[in-house]
């Protein structure tokens, strides 16, 4: 890496920034998104699935919701609306 044009400290011409986080497009970033989102969602009180690691259950006596990830897109669906606003 090189420092963008405009940018460059001429006192340290050979120094690049170390990113804390993943560069879209770089074969990295999916796992650092589905690692965030993971853990808000189970922040949230979700567990997942044992048959699929993409859909997140919630249960809370007789309320139960349901929360699928494919790639960037959530699908959030449960037996309770008030808890389903909730957690949107």
């Amino acid at each position: 890496m090189v420092q963008p044009p405009g940018f460059k400290d001429l006192s340290k011409p050979d120094h690049v920034c170390r990113l804390k986080k993943a560069i879209y497009g770089l074969k990295q970033a999916p796992q650092a998104w589905y690692t965030t989102l993971k853990t808000a969602i189970l922040q949230l009180g979700f567990h997942n699935s044992k048959v699929d690691s993409s859909l997140f259950v919630y249960s809370q006596g007789s309320n139960r919701c349901y929360l699928l990830v494919y790639v960037d897109d959530l699908v959030i669906t449960g037996n309770n609306t008030l808890l389903v606003a909730q957690i949107i």
